[in-house]
Order: C-alpha cells, then structure tokens, then sequence
C-alpha cells in the first residue's frame, strides 16, 4: 500500500552537536515482479551543518541516492569522503556502512532522496553504529 508524501516522518539522532536530519517516506511500493520485495523512496533534508551519526542500512537493503538540493558530504564502506552535489548520485551495497552523511553547508540546506529495494518485511531503515 503506497503512503502518503508526509505519512512517516522521523528525525534521527545527531552526532556531536551537529542538527539531526528529518527523513520522510515519500513512497513504499511493493514489487509485483519480484516475491518478498520493496520499493521505498526516502526524502532526507539536513540544516545547515546538519547530518546523520554513522549507521547502516537492513542487510537486503540496496541504495541509490540522488541530491536535489544543496550538497551531500558522504563516505560509505570507508571510501573517502566525496560531497556529491544536486543531480549526482551514490548507492550503497546491502549491508554497508555509511560512516559519513552530513550536509555540506553551514550555511544552506541540503536533501537527497534515497531509492531502497529491500525486503518487503523490512521495518527500521537505518540503525546507528554503536561504538
């Protein structure tokens, strides 16, 4: 059953002092052609200076990510950071880490819209590293 562009929204813890992100799910989709999987596009918008602590993603989670808006600093499986900006994309693996997510402004907001296929099942989308 498709949700409503505003249906879920959550903010996710902070790192530092740096502002949480708001994440919203703007569609969740099943795949008619493939048994047991999902389609959920997530919209994350960060402040100024804001971002998200290191996580990952459910282990069937596949990612692709696109920026509309501002700047995007990221690093995933301990690649070196790259600030993507509007238009350019990132994926993650299934079961990767995302150790850097955070907007590449102190000055501007930034938001990126993340394409997820995982398991239908699937009910948190990100879960912080504990270190």
């Amino acid at each position: 059953m498709p949700l409503g562009l505003t249906a879920l929204s959550f903010t996710t813890a902070s790192a530092g002092d740096r502002p949480a992100g708001k994440v919203t799910v703007v569609f969740d989709h099943v795949l008619p052609n493939v048994p047991g999987k999902s389609m959920r596009g997530v919209l994350v918008e960060y402040e100024p200076g804001g971002g998200s602590p290191a996580h990952t993603h459910p282990k069937s989670a596949f990612i692709y990510a696109t920026v509309l808006e501002g700047g995007i600093r990221s690093s995933v499986k301990g690649s070196p950071e790259k600030v993507y900006q509007v238009g350019e994309n990132f994926y993650e693996d299934p079961g990767s880490r995302h150790e850097v997510s955070v907007n590449a402004s102190d000055t501007e907001p930034a938001r990126l819209l993340a394409v997820f296929v995982l398991d239908t099942e699937e009910k948190e989308l990100t879960t912080p590293i504990k270190e």
